[in-house]
């Protein structure tokens, strides 16, 4: 097998069967991210660094105006599509098998966790494996050790305040908080104090 397919099978959301040579790829490409967020989360690394490890973890060029605070933590890596001047802060984890698309200016706060995984429901066959994608879209804000769950997008503009559950998905311009996370208020049109 390789990565394309992997990525093509995954983002199909078509059910993985536990052992399969799909699920055993997983595994493949689990080892790879660890070995390659270990070297980013090992000691200092300048910004160029970072956004050439992440590009190795992702398999394909990070924008330049990219930028993350380690350590960074996922199990697969290469289902990670990210836009221009995207930041990530420290602590965050990815579970992206099922595919995570970032869009531009958008802020990811410290210690939030992206799943796009769920396990199958029956006890017999809890390790079958359900991807949906997530999707993050342009200048969006995820408050710290938020957790966006699978199958959410989130709309342009939108806020998702700090420690919320994100189960469903967000319109644009909208802040969401809570557990489930819940419309709290629309975003200001301009916020900033003269």
């Amino acid at each position: 097998m390789t990565t394309e397919t992997f990525i093509e099978i995954m983002n199909s959301g078509e059910k993985i069967l536990c052992g399969s040579d799909v699920h055993q790829y997983m595994g493949k490409l689990s080892q790879e991210a660890m070995k390659i967020t270990a070297m980013i989360n090992c000691g200092y690394r300048e910004p160029k660094e970072i956004r050439e490890l992440f590009s190795l973890l992702t398999g394909r060029e990070v924008d330049e105006s990219f930028g993350m605070f380690p350590p960074f933590y996922t199990d697969c890596g290469k289902n990670i599509h990210i836009g221009k001047n995207v930041f990530f802060n420290g602590g965050c984890r990815f579970q992206d098998q099922g595919g995570i698309y970032i869009d531009d200016g958008a802020l990811i706060g410290p210690m939030v966790v992206l799943a796009t995984l769920n396990h199958e429901q029956n006890p017999e066959y809890r390790g079958d494996l359900f991807p949906k994608p997530i999707h993050i879209g342009k200048n969006v804000w995820i408050g710290a050790n938020a957790t966006v769950l699978p199958g959410v997008t989130i709309g342009d503009g939108a806020i998702v305040a700090a420690g919320a559950v994100v189960a469903k998905d967000v319109l644009p311009g909208i802040i969401v908080g809570g557990v489930p996370a819940k419309i709290i208020k629309k975003v200001e049109a301009d916020s900033r104090v003269s």
